[in-house]
């Protein structure tokens, strides 16, 4: 277990930590606007990146229908819980916002394909391309949703999402992939030059949020401290048991129960600093649950994975 620890901080967090940490030392020394990346990201790189892997991505029908019923399960159930646990806490409608997005959405792009890739190897990792392909839809819409209501009544909200160009690029994929239209190479080597750049912008991003939340108030920390623990809680420790009820009811077994597990239970998703940097939906909350949910991971994950690989 001590060697599959070392390989996976090795493997995965120290190629992550690098922008981050970039993010990090441009938002404290040059004042990095972190609004502005998160537009360029949420318009354009996210488009490109869900429009390219839709249109590589080798699917299987049966893996699309359990991962898919799960991914939509696994939120809603999130949802209400971190609903619920608003309105005990009596957070204000950013707050609420900042916390749903925190509960609901995981880091299974950047983060979970290369722990999967190295915990469960190249079956793994195409068993993990479904539900990572959802995941970006849920977060470019419901996620857009999630964000914009705390600010917006529910009808500019969903208009907010029928803005989003990725939407949009997922109904491009799935009518290039029906129709077997063939993308010129040129457009192809230009759109995966976008979806390359997204990983390296968010975590820029998301170094520079953790650097700005780091710098803020003490008296705001107190403030956020019930909010933020709430998040941590979802995340981490219940996440991972409704995954693992959830699965076991939709009867999902084997390597997709393994890697689905896993997913679901990841830190909060670096997108999630992108909507509440866009959509106002406190973002300083957002940023420090990606920060406390992606230390702590790094102790439960590797648990998690011990017990759940096939042997």
């Amino acid at each position: 277990m001590l060697h599959s620890f070392l390989l996976i901080v090795y493997g995965v967090f120290l190629p992550i930590s690098l922008p981050v940490l970039g993010g990090a030392a441009l938002k404290r020394w040059r004042g990095l606007e972190t609004k502005p990346l998160s537009t360029i990201a949420l318009y354009l790189l996210s488009p490109a990146l869900i429009l390219e892997t839709l249109i590589s991505a080798r699917l299987s029908m049966a893996d699309i229908i359990q991962t898919s019923a799960f991914s939509i399960i696994n939120l809603v159930a999130l949802w209400l819980v971190a609903t619920l646990a608003s309105r005990l806490l009596r957070l204000s409608p950013a707050d609420q916002a900042g916390l749903t997005l925190v509960s609901v959405f995981t880091n299974c792009v950047n983060y979970g394909l290369p722990l999967v890739l190295l915990a469960f190897g190249q079956l793994g990792l195409a068993k993990a391309s479904v539900y990572v392909i959802s995941q970006m839809i849920l977060v470019n819409t419901v996620g857009v949703y999630f964000a914009a209501r705390s600010h917006f009544s529910v009808k500019k909200a969903v208009q907010s999402v029928c803005k989003l160009p990725a939407l949009y690029a997922v109904v491009l994929a799935v009518i290039i992939r029906f129709t077997g239209i063939v993308v010129p190479a040129a457009v192809e080597e230009g759109i995966s030059m976008l979806s390359n750049a997204y990983a390296p912008v968010v975590l820029i991003l998301l170094g520079a949020q953790m650097a700005g939340a780091r710098s803020s108030k003490r008296a705001a920390d107190s403030v956020m401290s019930k909010p933020l623990w709430t998040a941590i809680a979802i995340r981490l420790l219940l996440s991972p048991v409704i995954a693992a009820l959830l699965l076991w009811l939709l009867q999902v077994k084997g390597m997709l129960f393994a890697v689905l597990l896993i997913l679901a239970s990841m830190p909060t998703a670096v997108n999630a600093v992108i909507m509440a940097e866009q959509f106002e939906a406190s973002p300083k909350l957002v940023s420090r649950c990606i920060l406390w949910t992606t230390l702590a991971s790094f102790i439960v994950l590797p648990l998690l994975i011990v017990l759940v690989q096939p042997s």
